[in-house]
């Protein structure tokens, strides 16, 4: 069974559905692309994936040694470039819940969020700036 089934909807919107869980989200062109912008434009949801992708590896570290990162919060910012049109640069704000994390465990879990596999897979041309914010 296919991961994902999606169908487009007309007026630049596509419907997709997560086909184990039978969630669905729904795609629109961004304004500045003939779109409407009213749900996610799919270069959205690619620099979302990347923020969510980094925080869920950090997680599973989290969770493996003890570690509690509920409450973290993440800033994605997306811009565009031109000439082709793509997505030219992403950049995560990582807010960490206030905990007392050490030296090495913060150290380790932004190694862990860049050893994700949507940082992985993103071409290289397009510029990753993962930023953390720990509060101690």
């Amino acid at each position: 069974m296919p991961t994902v089934s999606a169908r487009y909807l007309g007026d630049l919107r596509v419907e997709c559905t997560h086909n184990q869980s039978g969630t669905t989200i729904i795609t629109d062109a961004p304004t500045d692309n003939s779109g409407k912008g009213e749900a996610f434009s799919p270069t959205d949801l690619c620099a979302t994936a990347l923020g969510a992708c980094a925080m869920t590896i950090m997680g599973i570290y989290a969770q493996k040694h003890g570690m509690d990162l509920t409450g973290a919060e993440m800033e994605i910012n997306k811009i565009m470039s031109a000439d082709p049109r793509r997505i030219g640069k992403v950049e995560v704000v990582f807010k960490m819940p206030a905990r007392q994390f050490s030296e090495k465990d913060k150290t380790v879990l932004e190694r862990a969020a860049r050893a994700c596999p949507v940082h992985k897979s993103l071409h290289p041309d397009v510029e990753q700036v993962l930023t953390f914010v720990w509060q101690d």
